[in-house]
Formats: C-alpha cells, structure tokens, sequence
C-alpha cells in the first residue's frame, strides 16, 4: 500500500499511525498522480492495489475494517457509533475549532492575522480540550472507553498540536495524564510526539 502526502500534515500522521497500529505495511511518499483523483486536492490519498480513497477518517475506518483490526473498530453497533462519533467530531468540530489560531500562532500565515479571531479560536480550541478532558475523566481511560481505539488516533494528534501550540491553555489533568499514555505506544511516539518520550 501507498499514502501519499507529507508526513508532517495531521491528517497524513492519522493514517501512518494507524498503520502502525495495524501492522499494515506501506510506503509514503510525498507526491504522487493519484491526488488528482481527490477533487479537493488535499492528502492523504492512499493507493490499495487498485483503489484509490481519500479522506482521513475514511482511510482509517478503511484500514480497520479491511484488516479487521476489531480492538480498534468494533463490530458491535453500539461500541463502534461510540469510536466513530468521536473520529467525526474530531474532524467537524475539534478541528474547526483550532483551524484559525494554528494557522496564525504556528504556521504564521498572513491570511489569519485578525487578533480577534485568533482569541475567538484559541478560547474555543480551549474549549473543545475541556470536552476530550471530560469524557477521559467519565471512561478512565480513553476517548471512547477503558480500551485504546481508532478514535484516539485523531484525538490524540489533535491533542499533540493543541500541548505544543505556544498559547495559553487551561489545566487539564485527565488530558495530561491521556498525553502520557498515549506515548507508551510507538506509533504515538513516530507520528504524534515525533519521537519525544
């Protein structure tokens, strides 16, 4: 299997992790033709054989259920609605959320240089962390229950950028202790902490 896009882009490291996690192997590269079959232009793209998908999230449901990696994506409805909510959140609101202040704080971009915006997005940003700090405090564990599942690999990359983005950030203890778990498995550390214990 191919992917293709940087593997400095979040969306790229969801499906490299989930890689790892699986134990699919796959090269990446940075570029390839194939991203001219996803409409907007963007990565990851991954090439299966011949098949062709884009879109992360999608990717990594994909990925699991092809290789039946059931610990990470039940079968059972009710346990996988409760992975998958967490995998469409990340992607609608967790990351709409920080959109804003990461492009202006991290990336520098002219285009988003409008200081009340910034603060508007941080203070959401915020906001959605204190969501993910409430529901680790109600499973004890992970984002959606006592076990490691395909929706930690989005919300912990969000959680990565959201502890190294250089702002002011509220005390979370049950995301901070999240964090230190998380980087007890490998594919965290490669793809989420980049390589820092």
């Amino acid at each position: 299997m191919r992917i293709i896009g940087k593997a400095s882009s979040i969306n790229v490291r969801k499906v490299l992790w989930a890689c790892d996690e699986i134990g699919i192997a796959y090269a990446r590269v940075d570029d390839g033709p194939e991203l001219s079959q996803n409409p907007n232009g963007l990565v990851p793209v991954i090439v299966d054989r011949d098949f062709v998908l884009c879109e992360s999230n999608t990717i990594l449901r994909y990925l699991a259920h092809k290789w039946a990696a059931r610990a990470l994506l039940p079968d059972e409805p009710r346990r996988r609605a409760e992975v998958e909510r967490w995998i469409d959140w990340q992607a609608t609101e967790f990351n709409t959320a920080w959109r804003y202040a990461f492009s202006a704080i991290v990336r520098r971009n002219p285009a988003f240089r409008d200081a009340v915006q910034i603060e508007t997005s941080r203070r959401d940003w915020n906001r959605m962390a204190a969501i993910v700090d409430a529901q680790l405090q109600a499973t004890g564990g992970y984002i959606a229950g006592a076990a490691f599942s395909l929706a930690d690999i989005p919300i912990g990359l969000s959680i990565n950028r959201w502890m190294v983005t250089p702002m002011d950030r509220p005390s979370l203890p049950h995301v901070d202790a999240y964090y230190e778990r998380l980087a007890s498995r490998p594919g965290f550390l490669k793809h989420g902490r980049n390589g820092i214990p």
